[in-house]
Protein backbone atom coordinates (compact mmCIF):
# COMPACT_ATOMS: atom_id res chain seq x y z
CA UNK A 1 0.00 0.00 0.00
CA UNK A 2 1.63 3.08 -0.69
CA UNK A 3 1.83 5.83 0.90
CA UNK A 4 -1.05 8.20 -0.73
CA UNK A 5 -3.68 5.20 -0.26
CA UNK A 6 -2.97 4.40 3.84
CA UNK A 7 -5.11 5.62 6.05
CA UNK A 8 -4.12 7.90 8.54
CA UNK A 9 -1.29 8.65 7.14
CA UNK A 10 0.30 10.72 9.66
CA UNK A 11 -0.53 8.74 12.99
CA UNK A 12 1.15 5.24 14.88
CA UNK A 13 0.02 2.25 14.65
CA UNK A 14 -1.66 2.66 18.29
CA UNK A 15 -3.68 5.71 17.15
CA UNK A 16 -5.19 4.19 14.08
CA UNK A 17 -5.79 1.14 15.39
CA UNK A 18 -7.91 3.95 18.03
CA UNK A 19 -9.68 6.01 15.29
CA UNK A 20 -10.33 2.64 13.08
CA UNK A 21 -12.21 1.39 16.63
CA UNK A 22 -14.06 4.53 17.18
CA UNK A 23 -15.22 5.08 13.60
CA UNK A 24 -16.28 1.64 13.93
CA UNK A 25 -18.35 2.41 17.34
CA UNK A 26 -19.82 5.30 15.42
CA UNK A 27 -21.26 2.80 12.69
CA UNK A 28 -22.72 1.16 15.05
CA UNK A 29 -23.92 2.95 17.28
CA UNK A 30 -27.86 2.07 16.69
CA UNK A 31 -27.08 -1.64 18.41
CA UNK A 32 -25.66 0.05 21.13
CA UNK A 33 -29.06 1.73 22.34
CA UNK A 34 -30.27 -1.74 23.48
CA UNK A 35 -33.38 -0.46 25.75
CA UNK A 36 -34.34 2.46 23.82
CA UNK A 37 -34.63 0.07 20.72
CA UNK A 38 -36.57 -2.24 22.77
CA UNK A 39 -39.22 -0.26 24.21
CA UNK A 40 -39.63 1.30 20.90
CA UNK A 41 -40.72 -2.59 19.68
CA UNK A 42 -42.66 -2.78 22.23
CA UNK A 43 -43.80 -5.84 22.93
CA UNK A 44 -41.71 -7.36 19.96
CA UNK A 45 -43.29 -10.68 19.69
CA UNK A 46 -42.02 -11.77 23.31
CA UNK A 47 -45.24 -13.01 25.49
CA UNK A 48 -46.82 -10.73 28.21
CA UNK A 49 -47.97 -12.56 31.07
CA UNK A 50 -51.40 -11.02 32.39
CA UNK A 51 -51.52 -12.68 36.38
CA UNK A 52 -54.76 -12.94 38.20
CA UNK A 53 -54.60 -13.19 41.91
CA UNK A 54 -57.57 -15.14 42.13
CA UNK A 55 -58.29 -19.27 40.89
CA UNK A 56 -59.52 -19.50 37.30
CA UNK A 57 -63.14 -19.50 37.02
CA UNK A 58 -64.31 -16.25 39.40
CA UNK A 59 -65.49 -13.21 37.80
CA UNK A 60 -62.15 -11.41 37.30
CA UNK A 61 -60.32 -14.41 35.40
CA UNK A 62 -62.96 -14.79 33.42
CA UNK A 63 -63.40 -11.11 31.85
CA UNK A 64 -60.08 -10.79 32.31
CA UNK A 65 -59.12 -13.85 29.89
CA UNK A 66 -61.60 -12.35 27.77
CA UNK A 67 -60.10 -8.78 27.34
CA UNK A 68 -56.28 -10.32 27.47
CA UNK A 69 -57.21 -12.01 23.79
CA UNK A 70 -58.67 -9.25 22.55
CA UNK A 71 -55.10 -7.58 23.55
CA UNK A 72 -53.68 -10.21 22.19
CA UNK A 73 -54.66 -10.25 18.58
CA UNK A 74 -54.11 -5.64 18.46
CA UNK A 75 -50.60 -6.44 19.69
CA UNK A 76 -49.85 -9.68 17.74
CA UNK A 77 -48.11 -11.24 20.41
CA UNK A 78 -49.41 -13.94 23.03
CA UNK A 79 -50.60 -13.10 26.21
CA UNK A 80 -50.68 -15.98 28.96
CA UNK A 81 -52.95 -15.60 31.47
CA UNK A 82 -51.18 -16.98 34.72
CA UNK A 83 -53.38 -17.86 37.88
CA UNK A 84 -51.96 -16.75 41.13
CA UNK A 85 -54.16 -17.32 44.00
CA UNK A 86 -53.73 -16.92 47.65
CA UNK A 87 -53.82 -13.81 50.19
CA UNK A 88 -56.98 -12.14 49.51
CA UNK A 89 -55.11 -11.96 45.84
CA UNK A 90 -52.16 -10.29 47.55
CA UNK A 91 -49.83 -13.18 46.09
CA UNK A 92 -50.27 -12.16 42.91
CA UNK A 93 -50.38 -8.61 43.36
CA UNK A 94 -46.73 -8.96 45.04
CA UNK A 95 -45.31 -10.64 42.16
CA UNK A 96 -46.30 -8.17 39.67
CA UNK A 97 -44.65 -5.52 42.27
CA UNK A 98 -41.42 -7.24 42.12
CA UNK A 99 -41.44 -7.56 38.29
CA UNK A 100 -39.86 -5.73 35.71
CA UNK A 101 -41.08 -2.50 34.67
CA UNK A 102 -41.24 -3.40 30.89
CA UNK A 103 -44.83 -4.53 30.26
CA UNK A 104 -44.52 -7.57 29.96
CA UNK A 105 -46.04 -8.42 33.25
CA UNK A 106 -49.36 -7.20 33.97
CA UNK A 107 -52.16 -7.61 36.64
CA UNK A 108 -55.47 -7.83 36.11
CA UNK A 109 -56.78 -7.56 39.53
CA UNK A 110 -60.05 -6.35 41.74
CA UNK A 111 -61.09 -4.11 44.61
CA UNK A 112 -59.91 -6.52 47.25
CA UNK A 113 -55.80 -6.79 47.09
CA UNK A 114 -55.61 -2.88 45.52
CA UNK A 115 -58.18 -1.01 48.05
CA UNK A 116 -59.02 -3.43 51.12
CA UNK A 117 -56.45 -6.58 51.69
CA UNK A 118 -53.63 -4.12 52.66
CA UNK A 119 -55.33 -2.63 55.39
CA UNK A 120 -56.08 -5.59 56.90
CA UNK A 121 -53.39 -8.11 56.21
CA UNK A 122 -50.21 -5.91 58.36
CA UNK A 123 -47.12 -5.15 56.31
CA UNK A 124 -46.84 -6.10 52.82
CA UNK A 125 -43.86 -6.28 50.19
CA UNK A 126 -45.23 -3.54 48.66
CA UNK A 127 -47.35 -0.53 48.99
CA UNK A 128 -50.66 -1.20 47.08
CA UNK A 129 -50.51 2.38 45.72
CA UNK A 130 -46.84 3.36 44.53
CA UNK A 131 -45.94 -0.40 43.66
CA UNK A 132 -48.16 0.09 40.60
CA UNK A 133 -48.80 2.08 37.41
CA UNK A 134 -52.37 2.35 36.46
CA UNK A 135 -53.62 1.25 33.05
CA UNK A 136 -57.41 0.68 32.76
CA UNK A 137 -60.53 -0.24 34.95
CA UNK A 138 -61.96 -2.67 33.31
CA UNK A 139 -65.60 -2.74 34.86
CA UNK A 140 -67.42 -2.52 37.53
CA UNK A 141 -69.82 -5.66 39.45
CA UNK A 142 -73.12 -4.54 41.78
CA UNK A 143 -73.96 -6.21 44.62
CA UNK A 144 -77.69 -6.79 45.43
CA UNK A 145 -78.79 -7.05 49.43
CA UNK A 146 -79.96 -10.59 49.29
CA UNK A 147 -82.29 -12.64 51.76
CA UNK A 148 -83.91 -16.20 51.44
CA UNK A 149 -87.63 -16.08 50.40
CA UNK A 150 -89.31 -17.31 53.58
CA UNK A 151 -87.33 -14.50 55.70
CA UNK A 152 -89.91 -11.65 57.06
CA UNK A 153 -87.65 -8.74 55.88
CA UNK A 154 -89.44 -7.27 52.72
CA UNK A 155 -87.35 -4.23 52.10
CA UNK A 156 -84.70 -2.89 53.81
CA UNK A 157 -86.59 -1.50 56.77
CA UNK A 158 -87.64 -4.40 58.23
CA UNK A 159 -84.10 -5.73 58.04
CA UNK A 160 -82.82 -2.68 60.12
CA UNK A 161 -85.61 -2.83 62.44
CA UNK A 162 -85.45 -6.17 63.04
CA UNK A 163 -81.61 -5.97 63.60
CA UNK A 164 -81.65 -2.99 66.30
CA UNK A 165 -84.49 -5.09 67.95
CA UNK A 166 -82.03 -7.61 68.50
CA UNK A 167 -79.32 -6.86 68.44
CA UNK A 168 -76.05 -9.44 67.46
CA UNK A 169 -79.00 -11.42 66.12
CA UNK A 170 -78.93 -11.59 63.16
CA UNK A 171 -76.60 -12.98 60.79
CA UNK A 172 -74.77 -12.02 56.97
CA UNK A 173 -72.69 -13.90 54.87
CA UNK A 174 -69.68 -13.37 53.37
CA UNK A 175 -66.82 -14.83 51.02
CA UNK A 176 -64.25 -14.76 53.58
CA UNK A 177 -62.84 -11.81 55.91
CA UNK A 178 -61.71 -8.92 54.46
CA UNK A 179 -64.11 -9.28 51.39
CA UNK A 180 -65.96 -6.87 49.73
CA UNK A 181 -69.43 -8.60 50.89
CA UNK A 182 -68.01 -8.51 54.06
CA UNK A 183 -67.22 -4.53 54.23
CA UNK A 184 -70.36 -4.06 52.97
CA UNK A 185 -72.11 -5.52 55.81
CA UNK A 186 -69.95 -3.81 57.91
CA UNK A 187 -70.65 0.01 55.90
CA UNK A 188 -74.67 -0.81 56.74
CA UNK A 189 -73.83 -1.55 60.19
CA UNK A 190 -71.51 1.58 60.94
CA UNK A 191 -73.87 3.79 58.85
CA UNK A 192 -76.94 2.76 60.35
CA UNK A 193 -76.76 1.40 64.50
CA UNK A 194 -77.57 -1.74 63.41
CA UNK A 195 -75.68 -4.87 64.63
CA UNK A 196 -75.12 -7.77 63.16
CA UNK A 197 -73.49 -11.28 63.22
CA UNK A 198 -70.62 -11.63 60.50
CA UNK A 199 -70.31 -15.34 59.35
CA UNK A 200 -67.25 -15.91 56.17
CA UNK A 201 -67.54 -18.93 54.13
CA UNK A 202 -64.61 -19.78 52.47
CA UNK A 203 -65.72 -18.01 49.06
CA UNK A 204 -68.85 -16.55 47.54
CA UNK A 205 -70.49 -19.83 46.02
CA UNK A 206 -71.01 -21.63 49.78
CA UNK A 207 -71.98 -18.26 51.57
CA UNK A 208 -74.87 -18.00 48.85
CA UNK A 209 -76.10 -21.40 49.08
CA UNK A 210 -76.61 -20.59 53.03
CA UNK A 211 -77.96 -17.39 52.37
CA UNK A 212 -80.54 -19.46 50.02
CA UNK A 213 -80.82 -22.48 52.66
CA UNK A 214 -81.66 -19.52 55.17
CA UNK A 215 -78.84 -20.18 57.71
CA UNK A 216 -77.91 -16.64 57.79
CA UNK A 217 -80.52 -14.11 56.98
CA UNK A 218 -78.86 -11.74 54.65
CA UNK A 219 -75.86 -11.17 52.09
CA UNK A 220 -74.42 -8.60 49.79
CA UNK A 221 -74.35 -10.72 47.03
CA UNK A 222 -72.72 -10.48 43.36
CA UNK A 223 -74.98 -9.28 41.15
CA UNK A 224 -74.04 -12.26 38.42
CA UNK A 225 -74.33 -14.87 41.14
CA UNK A 226 -77.69 -13.45 42.92
CA UNK A 227 -79.67 -12.56 40.13
CA UNK A 228 -81.35 -16.47 38.52
CA UNK A 229 -81.67 -16.93 41.83
CA UNK A 230 -84.01 -13.63 42.77
CA UNK A 231 -85.40 -14.45 39.05
CA UNK A 232 -86.57 -17.92 40.23
CA UNK A 233 -88.24 -16.12 43.42
CA UNK A 234 -85.37 -18.24 45.65
CA UNK A 235 -84.24 -14.87 47.02
CA UNK A 236 -85.44 -12.09 47.69
CA UNK A 237 -83.48 -8.79 46.74
CA UNK A 238 -84.15 -5.89 49.02
CA UNK A 239 -81.53 -3.23 47.22
CA UNK A 240 -78.71 -2.77 44.83
CA UNK A 241 -75.42 -1.34 46.00
CA UNK A 242 -74.93 0.67 42.50
CA UNK A 243 -75.58 4.41 41.41
CA UNK A 244 -78.83 3.27 39.53
CA UNK A 245 -81.25 0.12 39.39
CA UNK A 246 -80.07 -2.72 37.50
CA UNK A 247 -81.97 -3.79 33.58
CA UNK A 248 -82.16 -6.64 34.82
CA UNK A 249 -83.77 -5.59 38.02
CA UNK A 250 -85.46 -2.74 37.56
CA UNK A 251 -88.26 -2.69 40.38
CA UNK A 252 -85.92 -3.06 43.21
CA UNK A 253 -84.29 0.12 44.10
CA UNK A 254 -80.77 1.62 45.07
CA UNK A 255 -79.65 1.68 48.04
CA UNK A 256 -79.46 5.10 48.00
CA UNK A 257 -83.13 5.12 47.06
CA UNK A 258 -84.01 3.10 50.55
CA UNK A 259 -82.36 5.67 52.56
CA UNK A 260 -78.43 4.79 52.33
CA UNK A 261 -77.05 8.42 51.02
CA UNK A 262 -73.40 6.97 50.42
CA UNK A 263 -73.86 3.56 49.56
CA UNK A 264 -72.50 2.80 46.12
CA UNK A 265 -70.30 0.36 46.54
CA UNK A 266 -69.43 -1.63 43.17
CA UNK A 267 -66.31 -4.35 42.87
CA UNK A 268 -63.81 -2.78 40.19
CA UNK A 269 -61.89 -4.60 38.21
CA UNK A 270 -58.82 -3.12 36.45
CA UNK A 271 -55.42 -3.45 35.21
CA UNK A 272 -51.95 -2.14 36.78
CA UNK A 273 -48.34 -2.44 35.88
CA UNK A 274 -45.22 -2.16 38.01
CA UNK A 275 -43.96 0.88 38.84
CA UNK A 276 -41.96 2.90 36.64
CA UNK A 277 -43.48 1.06 33.59
CA UNK A 278 -42.98 3.59 30.67
CA UNK A 279 -45.38 5.72 29.92
CA UNK A 280 -45.52 4.70 26.10
CA UNK A 281 -46.37 1.06 27.30
CA UNK A 282 -49.15 2.42 29.89
CA UNK A 283 -50.48 4.32 27.58
CA UNK A 284 -51.00 1.71 24.70
CA UNK A 285 -52.23 -0.76 26.73
CA UNK A 286 -54.66 1.68 28.25
CA UNK A 287 -56.06 1.87 24.25
CA UNK A 288 -55.94 -1.47 23.18
CA UNK A 289 -57.99 -2.60 26.56
CA UNK A 290 -60.37 0.05 26.00
CA UNK A 291 -61.20 -0.54 22.41
CA UNK A 292 -61.27 -4.18 23.67
CA UNK A 293 -63.99 -3.49 25.94
CA UNK A 294 -66.25 -2.16 22.99
CA UNK A 295 -66.01 -5.57 21.35
CA UNK A 296 -69.72 -6.92 21.23
CA UNK A 297 -68.74 -10.55 22.88
CA UNK A 298 -66.75 -8.86 26.10
CA UNK A 299 -69.85 -6.75 26.42
CA UNK A 300 -71.82 -9.78 26.45
CA UNK A 301 -69.71 -11.02 28.93
CA UNK A 302 -70.04 -8.19 31.42
CA UNK A 303 -73.76 -8.06 31.21
CA UNK A 304 -73.81 -11.97 32.17
CA UNK A 305 -72.04 -11.19 35.02
CA UNK A 306 -74.35 -8.43 36.03
CA UNK A 307 -71.74 -5.68 35.47
CA UNK A 308 -70.80 -2.39 33.31
CA UNK A 309 -67.23 -1.80 31.29
CA UNK A 310 -65.86 1.61 32.24
CA UNK A 311 -62.71 2.25 30.68
CA UNK A 312 -61.13 5.13 30.90
CA UNK A 313 -57.73 6.91 31.67
CA UNK A 314 -54.70 5.96 33.71
CA UNK A 315 -55.53 9.09 35.80
CA UNK A 316 -59.02 7.61 36.60
CA UNK A 317 -58.06 4.27 37.41
CA UNK A 318 -55.76 5.71 40.09
CA UNK A 319 -58.22 8.02 41.50
CA UNK A 320 -60.71 5.17 41.85
CA UNK A 321 -58.09 2.98 43.90
CA UNK A 322 -57.06 5.41 46.05
CA UNK A 323 -60.43 6.94 46.57
CA UNK A 324 -61.74 3.49 47.47
CA UNK A 325 -58.33 2.88 49.85
CA UNK A 326 -59.22 5.60 51.75
CA UNK A 327 -62.82 4.32 52.45
CA UNK A 328 -62.57 1.11 53.24
CA UNK A 329 -59.09 2.33 55.75
CA UNK A 330 -61.57 3.90 57.62
CA UNK A 331 -64.27 1.56 57.83
CA UNK A 332 -61.77 -1.60 58.77
CA UNK A 333 -60.45 0.83 61.88
CA UNK A 334 -63.61 1.76 62.73
CA UNK A 335 -64.96 -1.53 62.79
CA UNK A 336 -61.71 -2.75 64.26
CA UNK A 337 -61.76 -5.59 61.35
CA UNK A 338 -59.24 -8.32 61.17
CA UNK A 339 -58.04 -10.35 58.67
CA UNK A 340 -58.05 -14.23 59.41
Amino acid sequence: MTASTTPFPSCSRARRHLLAAVAGAVLLSPLWSGPARAQGDWPAGRVITWVVPYPPGGSTDVLGRNVAQRVEAALSTNVIVDNKAGATGTIGAAFVAKAAPDGYTLLGTSIGPQAIAPHLMGKLPYNHITAFEPVVTIGTIPHILVVGANQPFKTLADLLAAAKAQPGKLAFASGGNGTILQMQGELLQQQTGARFIHVPYKGDTPALQDTLAEQVQFMFAPAAAALPHVQAGKLRALAVTSGQRLKALPAVPTMGEVGMKDFVVEQWQAVFAPAKTPATVVQRLNQEINKALKDPAVVARGDKQGGSRVGGTPQQLGDLQKADSVKWAKVIKDGNIKAD
